[in-house]
């Protein structure tokens, strides 16, 4: 039924998705890190250890490269059956048991395996970077309405004891980004390594408040099982409950690395999301309606296929309900040089990233200075280093 209503809308519409069946890549890109030690196992060749961050971190930058940027977008006559059509949300749901399946594999290759500190730092940035790719799966099953949607967010969220995401993000940061007041939104001249101090407690806290009155307004106790964040750490403990029961007290360091590095994904990408940029303040002190431009978008095919499409940004803030394939590009928008893989990499390397950004920023925002979120301790620093002048803003609010 629901290829019916697709063909039927394609043929009134003339639009055919020409990325429906690479979508799948964002079921296999899982796998490459539970594949890296099985072929390790199977030949013996270390190479296989580092061969999920090489593809990840340098080969989809070179795919992105090649390939190039997608511009098109579905014409709004296509989109509820584009959203209708369960296929997409199929991949979504198959991707969760890999995840699982992938995280529970290493650990138990970590576990059970003595290996030089170098390869075994691999299979644990490796192992986090799983925990990475849920985090994204929930974050785009986490924006649903339906019960297992959202369930499955929860489950997926649990895997890497971040549960209080969903409750953070959709609630809290949707709500304030592009704002100083906002954790996950970063600033001009702050590192990403001075950001994560204020980004991963900030969102706890905050996720924490918000479902605290949420439960008050129903009259329940915050350690209710109504807690979305109870819920998610009940599943985490017993998961990693189960894991030190099994292999010993030794797996609790290791636990807490990979659960740091797959957290630190998600710090990496709402990093490089919103970075420098900031929504105006009205008279009424409220702040203005997220615009597109409030946050760095990315086109590039082989990224976006591996994210569902999280580096088309703008329009995820803009319709924060719509599915992944959906999504549009918009003209005119701040825009990052690569795709999120290679922009990890820059970010990890502070001179480099505001030697890139920086400029980046203050085309986008065509000098404004009001348009930008400052680190407040580096503002007077960065304009004279950029030659930027209050006067801009003053003459604005003049007229």
């Amino acid at each position: 039924m629901t290829l019916t209503v697709l063909n039927a809308n394609t043929v009134a519409t003339g639009y055919r998705d020409r990325k429906r069946y690479a979508w799948l890549l964002s079921v296999i890109a899982p796998l490459a890190a539970p594949a890296g030690p099985w072929l390790f196992l199977q030949t013996g060749q270390t190479f296989w250890l580092w061969g999920f961050l090489a593809f990840f971190y340098f080969g989809i930058p070179v795919l992105d490269r090649i390939f190039g940027e997608d511009r098109s977008n579905p014409p709004e006559s296509a989109v509820p059956a584009l959203e209708a059509d369960n296929y997409y949300r199929y991949i979504t749901w198959a991707v969760v048991p890999l995840l699982w399946f992938g995280f529970l594999y290493n650990v138990h290759f970590l576990a059970t395996h003595a290996l030089p500190w170098y390869l075994w730092l691999t299979v644990v940035i490796t192992t986090a970077n799983i925990l990475g790719f849920g985090l994204n799966l929930g974050h785009e099953l986490g924006h649903k309405k339906t019960w297992i949607d959202r369930k499955l967010a929860l489950l997926t969220l649990s895997l890497g004891g971040y549960g209080h995401f969903s409750v953070e993000h959709n609630r809290g940061h949707h709500r304030w980004v592009a704002t100083p007041e906002d954790p996950a939104s970063s600033r001009m001249g702050e590192s990403i390594w001075r950001f994560v101090f204020r980004e991963m407690p900030g969102a706890f806290f905050r996720a924490w408040d918000l479902e605290l009155e949420r439960l008050e307004r129903s009259g329940k106790s915050e350690w209710s099982l109504d807690n979305e964040i109870v819920q998610a750490g009940i599943i985490t403990i017993a998961l990693y409950g189960g894991i030190i029961a099994t292999f010993g007290t030794a797996m609790i360091p290791l636990l807490l690395a990979i659960a740091f590095w797959g957290a630190f994904q998600l710090t990496s990408a709402n990093y490089i999301e919103h970075y420098g940029l900031v929504r105006q303040k009205l008279a009424n002190g409220r702040y203005e309606q997220t615009q597109p431009h409030h946050s760095w978008n990315s086109n590039h095919i082989a990224s976006n296929l591996a994210l569902f499409h999280l580096q088309r940004h703008s329009d995820h803030h803009a319709h924060p309900t719509r599915s992944y394939q959906s999504l549009r590009d918009f003209p005119e928008l701040p825009t990052l040089p690569v795709g999120y893989f290679g922009m990890f990499l820059l970010a990890y390397v502070p001179p480099l990233w505001f030697r890139v950004m920086n400029p980046r920023l203050i085309n986008a925002v065509n000098g404004d200075v009001s348009r930008i979120n400052f680190e407040p301790a580096k503002r007077q620093r960065l304009m004279r280093q950029y030659g930027l002048q209050e006067a801009s803003c003053e003459a604005r609010a003049a007229v």
